[in-house]
């Protein structure tokens, strides 16, 4: 990567466009408070940013992902979901629905993974799941424009 044209760095996002990054963070907290299962959507985020190949955003949803207990199998074979044999199939209809919205170039939301998601979820969490699929894709977005750099935890004895 080239220094010769500075980018803005996470923080600095924020404070040029504080109403556009309070924007982004309100959606984030309407998610948590539509009730919507938030080890699931810590996958789905992990998954979206590992397709967007976005390394902030990777990174970040990782770093939630162990706080908050997702089993680590899950976390190390996310990439290979439908393979693994380790996933519920509520978390690979979220998964898959996931995918559908994100790669829109290829299929956006194409009525089998629609069928499929709505055998799984209600009608108001397929609707919360698809805005968290949008939104971690407009971060992805942001984040790989601007280059952000990964929010790497603190090592021990490091």
């Amino acid at each position: 990567m080239s220094n010769s044209f500075p980018r803005p760095s996470h923080k600095e996002f924020a404070e040029v466009a504080p109403d556009v990054y309070a924007a982004m963070i309100a959606l984030g907290d309407a998610l948590t408070a539509s009730g919507l299962d938030v080890e699931l959507t810590e996958l789905v985020k992990i998954r979206v940013s590992q397709i967007n190949n976005c390394a902030f955003c990777l990174q970040y949803h990782l770093n939630i992902a162990r706080r908050i207990g997702v089993d680590a199998a899950k976390l190390d074979l996310v990439a290979t979901w439908r393979e693994a044999g380790i996933f519920t199939a509520r978390e690979m209809a979220a998964l898959s629905w996931a995918e559908q919205v994100t790669n829109c170039a290829k299929h956006s939301g194409r009525d089998d993974a629609w069928a499929d998601l709505a055998r799984h979820f209600s009608s108001s969490e397929a609707v919360f799941l698809t805005v968290a699929v949008a939104t971690i894709n407009t971060w992805n977005r942001l984040s790989g424009a601007f280059h952000f750099a990964p929010p790497i935890p603190e090592r021990e004895g490091a």
